[in-house]
């Protein structure tokens, strides 16, 4: 991992928190797999820190140009997957 995740300096110490585990668990979705509900949980926290779907975008095309792992697509497919584990 050479690239580093988007953050907002206005955000709590538990905020960036909360943002980073989104976004790794996005990393691990495409590595490994993770747990739906464990995503989708982490995706709902994330919400709550950026609610603007303005913002959002911005942040997760910020990281997919760093990382290559697209947030939305990871997410759309933890939505639609009848299985318990999301693998990219």
């Amino acid at each position: 991992m050479n690239y580093s995740y988007p953050i907002d300096e206005t955000w709590s110490k538990q905020e960036i928190i909360d943002v980073v585990n989104f976004f790794s668990m996005v990393e691990k979705a495409y590595e490994a797999g993770v747990n739906k509900d464990d995503l989708l949980l982490s995706y709902t926290r994330f919400k709550q820190i950026v609610p603007s779907k303005s913002e959002e975008k911005q942040l997760c095309g910020k990281f997919e140009k760093e990382s290559g792992y697209s947030c939305y697509r990871t997410v759309k497919k933890a939505k639609e997957v009848d299985q318990p584990k999301v693998r990219m």
